[in-house]
């Protein structure tokens, strides 16, 4: 685990299963049907439990009938993970034609607003983005970290939380310098 200080927050990069992180909120990075998919999504989808996509149904079925769009975030009950929520984002897909960056920073933004309306103090947060959806990992390193550690959030303690050992590299050696 490295940490970095930024006022009163926390921000801890750990190597590891973001679906064993025991924090408020944890964040998952969704596609826009909200129901599932692989990856992450998939993984904590499957250790949470139907509670989840139950209450995924139901957001897709009241506000977001069209899907939830790329760069906004939503909660729902984090089911049987040793979290009190899970906020869903949907990250762009990467584009080297197309500078999607100010969507993916969205992404944490966003998660952190609803975060602090739920009131949490921790949230563990995946490499939105640099899985499936291809984006570079030291891009993606350089947009989390310093998206999050210039959010006005009441969240102390934040975690970014990665098992790709390419993306965890490329955080750690943001954070080291």
């Amino acid at each position: 685990m490295i940490a970095c200080f930024n006022a009163d927050m926390s921000i801890s990069i750990i190597s590891g299963d973001i679906t064993e992180q025991r924090v408020d909120a944890v964040v998952n990075a969704a596609n826009a049907s909200l129901l599932g998919g692989g990856g992450v999504d998939g993984a904590i989808h499957h250790r949470g439990g139907p509670e989840i996509l139950a209450e995924c149904r139901q957001l897709r079925a009241s506000h977001y009938q069209e899907g939830l769009p790329v760069g906004q975030a939503v909660a729902t009950t984090a089911g049987r993970l040793p979290a009190r929520w899970v906020i869903h984002t949907v990250g762009p897909v990467y584009s080297p034609h197309e500078d999607r960056s100010a969507l993916l920073a969205s992404c944490y933004r966003e998660s952190l607003k609803i975060a602090d309306h739920l009131g949490a103090d921790s949230i563990a947060f995946p490499a939105v983005s640099a899985g499936v959806y291809g984006w570079p990992a030291d891009s993606a390193a350089r947009i989390a970290v310093e998206t999050v550690s210039s959010a006005d959030s009441a969240v102390d303690d934040i975690r970014f939380v990665l098992i790709n050992l390419e993306v965890l590299a490329a955080f750690r050696e943001l954070v080291d310098d």
